[in-house]
């Protein structure tokens, strides 16, 4: 098997499979988190494992547009209040530590958006707003859903999704990419 070949077969399943997702994306979802983004005071961002990866990808990006974000588990996260989002992200909607967020988050009055692949799942349940994405989870070993291992594609999409939200809000925010320059990390 040529390795070159083999990469690019993957390549391609991998952007099928993200642009079929993109395809079933339910635009009402879409248009909750983009408003409540758009009214948060502040923007909180939890998940576990690769998802949680995407979500700090995310949180950066929305740092650069100027919004008050934080990433929760950081030493400088503060409480969460009313007015503020928690937006949390798990494929299987299961992970305790994510529940247990959003649980604590709907105390305090705060808003939460579960992005899963189970909307039948605890922290469907939980949450205000679901952002579905019709992924395979990480249990999922099948390859009806996905070709990918575990809950890569899921993981993939999230950070797809997030990133085609920010540019949206960015376009409309109508700033530079100069505009947004300084806010970039300059301590690396």
């Amino acid at each position: 098997m040529n390795i070159n070949s083999s990469i690019n077969e993957n390549l391609q399943t991998i952007l099928e499979e993200n642009l079929k997702l993109a395809d079933q994306i339910n635009p009402q979802e879409i248009d909750a988190l983009v408003n409540k983004i758009k009214s948060a005071n502040r923007i909180f961002f939890m998940a576990a494992g690769r998802s949680g990866l995407a979500l700090k990808m995310a949180a950066m990006r929305f740092m650069h547009l100027g919004y008050n974000v934080y990433v929760v588990g950081e030493t400088t996260t503060p409480a969460i209040l009313e007015g503020d989002l928690l937006i949390l992200a798990s494929g299987s909607g299961t992970t305790s530590t994510v529940i247990s967020a959003a649980e604590k988050a709907k105390k305090q009055n705060a808003s939460v958006i579960a992005i899963t692949a189970d909307s039948k799942s605890r922290l469907a349940e939980v949450a205000d707003y679901i952002l579905l994405i019709n992924a395979a989870t990480k249990t999922d070993f099948g390859v009806s859903v996905s070709q990918q291992y575990a809950g890569s594609l899921f993981e993939q999409f999230t950070l797809f999704i997030l990133e085609s939200i920010f540019m949206s809000l960015w376009q409309e925010s109508e700033l530079t990419k100069e505009d947004l320059w300084p806010k970039h990390a300059n301590l690396e």
